[in-house]
């Protein structure tokens, strides 16, 4: 069993790897970074956010996410607006439409081969793989506040 589960964890290690290569192909064809165009995830998901939300969002600090958004605001993928609000806030609103048409090209097999992936197993794999993500998730983010408190 011991062997299986250093097997699985190597294996879910490559996934990793192999995934930050992907995405760093996926950005150089984009003209970004891989973490600049995964940045712009979390800006298609979230929709406008304060700079202050998209550090929390992403991890990084007000420093970097003022950098982002000079990168992203010079290539027009999003602009700064005041929130009526509070004059002191900036709201940060992502041009979902140039994003998504940036982006959709180059990851539309892939997300297409992934679906049918998924839909190759069965129901109870499925619940597996789902059970699986989740808590892989829960104890990524478990280590990430652990090491935010240091």
């Amino acid at each position: 069993m011991k062997a299986k589960v250093i097997q699985l964890r190597k294996l879910s290690q490559q996934h990793a790897y192999t995934s930050i290569r992907m995405h760093e192909a996926v950005g150089r064809k984009a003209g970004l970074s891989g973490t600049d165009h995964k940045y712009l995830g979390f800006l298609l998901q979230k929709g406008p956010v304060t700079a202050g939300e998209l550090a929390c969002i992403t991890g990084l600090t007000t420093g970097a996410v003022t950098g982002l958004v000079d990168r992203f605001e010079k290539k027009k993928l999003l602009k700064r607006q005041p929130d009526k609000a509070d004059r002191r806030r900036i709201i940060i609103v992502p041009d979902t439409d140039k994003i998504r048409k940036l982006l959709q090209p180059l990851y539309r097999d892939f997300q297409e081969d992934t679906d049918r992936l998924f839909a190759s197993f069965s129901a109870a794999e499925l619940r597996t793989l789902e059970t699986y993500f989740t808590k892989a998730l829960d104890l990524m983010q478990h280590k990430i506040e652990q090491l935010n408190q240091k």
